[in-house]
């Protein structure tokens, strides 16, 4: 099994809980060099440990241990020999899948869904400025939570990208993700974003890939079903946590956001981002056509479809793309998401609710 989730999202804490210090469960991290070193010779370690449920922490930092893996699995035909977790990166997404191809289970770990902290005193909108990680989430002040979450950027920016063997000036990589942020929820347009920073649309691209495989960026597909339209076929981009987005655009409390463009935007992005969180085993796509039919997000699995629309107010209202969508997709169960405290019916089949119950009433059908 491997857990794999951005830097400070819980992975160590998940883990540690899962060892629970029993004497039939190893941790090692290995970041630290005294647990690197233990691995100095790997198949004499895990001959040793035979039996033993083996956690590996940061495996990124040992891309030549897979092959070995490989090897000890196909050697022991059993299930639960091992635990690896690593903030993603295309090597080790790469390395994992092509040597252990068959012989590994992948389990994203987010940062904190607004289904996991509802019943925190401290509510969706703290949840929405600041994000899900546990240390922005938790921080006692938003002052503090902002501080935390610049702290992140930078750790992400100097260390953890060169850590993971990639070479890109870490001022390159800041702008492009400032520019992401100020685009968020927008579709992509690579060639504007090259030239604002003097590399290819293809360096962008390089770029952009980077920072979706590390859990940084989503970046949204359009449907493009076999109609008789004109369709819009270039990607939509959203900043996967709010927060991290919000202290990239300087956004430091609620009445920030309200006030700032890129509002309604973010609680799409916030929305989209908890329901995908929810709703493994879905896949998730926009539709836009050139006339103006629109849907912030449509949700797929086998020969089921629903669609989704994102509202910043109280008093949400639709126009005729929404409707228009509906009608091309054939779509029977729609739903609009705002900041309501009830859920309430606009028509057969569409509904006004807030994010939380929406996300409940799918788990119980």
């Amino acid at each position: 099994m491997a857990i794999l989730g951005p830097r400070q999202s819980g992975k160590s804490t998940l883990a540690k809980a899962i060892m629970g210090g029993r004497s039939d469960r190893i941790y090692l991290d290995l970041e630290r060099p005294s647990d690197l070193q233990k691995l100095a010779e790997p198949e004499l370690f895990f001959d040793l440990h035979k039996g033993k449920l083996i956690c590996l922490d940061e495996i990124q930092r040992t891309p030549e241990i897979f092959p070995i893996l490989r090897s000890v699995i196909d050697e022991r035909r059993q299930k639960g020999h091992f635990l690896i977790l690593g903030s993603a990166s295309p090597s080790l997404i790469r390395q994992s899948s092509e040597t252990l191809a068959g012989r590994i289970a992948y389990l994203e770990l987010t940062p904190f869904l607004l289904s996991e902290v509802e019943k925190s005193a401290k509510g969706f909108e703290t949840h929405c400025l600041r994000g899900g990680f546990p240390d922005s989430f938790l921080a006692r002040s938003d002052e503090e939570s902002l501080q935390w979450r610049q702290n992140f950027i930078q750790t992400f920016l100097e260390r953890d990208i060169p850590q993971l063997g990639i070479r890109i000036p870490s001022r390159t990589l800041e702008r492009l993700w400032k520019m992401c942020a100020h685009h968020h929820g927008q579709l992509l347009n690579q060639s504007r974003l090259g030239e604002s920073l003097g590399v290819s649309h293809t360096t962008i691209r390089s770029y952009l890939d980077l920072l979706s495989e590390t859990f940084q960026l989503r970046i949204l597909p359009p449907l493009l079903p076999n109609l008789r339209k004109r369709l819009i076929n270039s990607p939509r981009i959203y900043l996967r946590d709010s927060g991290i987005l919000h202290s990239l655009l300087e956004i430091e409390n609620h009445d920030d956001l309200l006030g700032h463009p890129v509002g309604g935007a973010s609680w799409e992005g916030w929305v989209i981002e908890n329901i995908l969180g929810a709703f493994s085993g879905w896949r998730a796509y926009f539709y836009r056509t050139a006339t103006g039919a629109e849907l912030d997000l449509v949700l797929e699995k086998g020969r089921k479809r629903m669609a989704v629309e994102c509202k910043l107010s109280a008093a949400p209202e639709v126009g005729q793309g929404f409707w228009s969508a509906l009608s091309d997709l054939e779509i029977s169960e729609a739903w609009i998401i705002a900041p309501v405290k009830q859920s309430y019916p606009i028509k057969k089949g569409v509904k006004v609710a807030p994010l939380i119950e929406f996300i409940e009433s799918r788990r119980n059908s």
